[in-house]
């Protein structure tokens, strides 16, 4: 398949109609592709949005007349940034060692070699956070999307609707927030899962983020519902304030 043809299945791969070689593909040209992992991105944040608006179902047909569009309507692929001609035909991860190269020869020649190791290295942790962010973020869409997905949603104070997704098959669960306030200076929201009234740390929110969709952290396991707390930054091991929020979830 071409990479023109893999940046029109962005909302294909959001919402799972995807084949598994079709998903597999695609996959490993979303771990290299930043305008396709946004766009996946977005349309996960935006399909489960749009899914918890309102339960209402939907007519029998609806199935049939969607997939039938698609057949007559090409999806227009996302805006990538023009890449530069390469010269000598190198391959694209040539292009990119034969830049290290120049760059660590340029070092040694003004005795700053330690500096070349340090970017190398520092670009090499960025590269792995963005991979564990891609995972994370096609893991929490698979949650979204899953067949068994459980939703439960809450007023909170002030204001703040959260909703947690629950799949037991997939033994994760994934937590939506919006108009959160923030939190107090110099603190975090956590996330907790109540194992019998036991809590389980599931993950820090961004203090930034009025809105938030993320997947929690560890397991499913035997959780029956969740908490937000009030902690110090980095989280705590055990609640160390009265929650914020406590949810159960549908059974």
């Amino acid at each position: 398949m071409s990479t023109v043809d893999l940046h029109t299945l962005t909302g294909a791969y959001a919402l799972h109609a995807l084949s598994g070689a079709e998903r597999e593909e695609f996959e490993q040209h979303l771990a290299v592709c930043p305008a396709c992992a946004q766009e996946v991105r977005e349309f996960a944040a935006t399909t489960a949005k749009l899914g918890l608006a309102a339960a209402v179902r939907p007519p029998d047909a609806l199935r049939e007349r969607v997939l039938g569009r698609i057949a007559t309507v090409r999806q227009e692929p996302p805006r990538v940034p023009r890449q530069p001609r390469a010269t000598g035909g190198l391959p694209r991860g040539g292009r990119l060692l034969a830049r290290l190269a120049l760059a660590a020869s340029l070092a040694a020649a003004v005795a700053f070699g330690g500096v070349a190791v340090w970017q190398h290295q520092s670009a090499e942790d960025a590269r792995q956070r963005a991979e564990q962010s891609e995972r994370r973020s096609a893991e929490l869409t698979r949650v979204l999307a899953a067949g068994d997905a459980e939703v439960t949603t809450a007023e909170l104070a002030g204001g703040a609707t959260a909703t947690v997704v629950v799949s037991r098959e997939r033994d994760k669960a994934a937590f939506l927030a919006s108009d959160m306030p923030a939190p107090p200076s110099g603190r975090v929201y956590q996330l907790w899962f109540d194992e019998a009234g036991t809590m389980r740390p599931a993950g820090l929110m961004d203090p930034g983020a009025g809105d938030t969709a993320m997947l929690m952290d560890g397991p499913l396991r035997d959780a029956t519902g969740m908490g937000i707390t009030v902690e110090p930054p980095g989280g705590s091991p055990r609640p160390t304030s009265e929650p914020v929020a406590v949810m159960s979830f549908t059974s």
